[in-house]
């Protein structure tokens, strides 16, 4: 499968840079987009375009230092950080409005459900193909 466009959300778990990795070694070297995408959830009590600067600052290293592993693969990354409510509907908004062929979305354990309700709104509701990257398998001890 060829693709050209892919979409990795990514936030401040192994996870997602798994995700970015497994992104990377999808796109190759074939002139594939890697979109890094960072959601500001903006609680309701704030407007959308409240000015949250350390989020903003810690969500701007966070792309930095996901996209230096697209660095190492020599793959092209275009970096978003977008304020909303539910991030969930901003990744599956973004893919859309990119027309993104693939989403490649980390997916931390928790602990009643197999995920989070991110995931499983962007697996619900995400008009492309998504691959979820879960958490590494634990090793057993020796």
């Amino acid at each position: 499968m060829e693709l050209h466009s892919l979409l990795v959300p990514v936030s401040e778990d192994v996870e997602s840079e798994r995700a970015m990795d497994v992104a990377c070694r999808l796109a190759g070297r074939r002139g594939t987009t890697i979109t890094l995408v960072h959601v500001i959830e903006i609680p309701p009590a704030l407007p959308i375009s409240a000015h949250v600067k350390t989020e903003e600052q810690r969500g701007h290293a966070l792309l930095e230092r996901v996209a230096a592993i697209a660095d190492t693969y020599g793959v092209g990354v275009v970096q978003q950080s977008i304020h909303a409510r539910d991030a969930g509907a901003a990744i599956v908004a973004c893919a859309a409005r990119r027309n993104v062929e693939l989403i490649v979305i980390g997916a931390p354990r928790k602990r009643r459900k197999p995920f989070g309700s991110t995931v499983e709104y962007v697996l619900r509701k995400a008009d492309c193909r998504v691959l979820m990257i879960g958490a590494a398998p634990e090793r057993a001890a020796a």
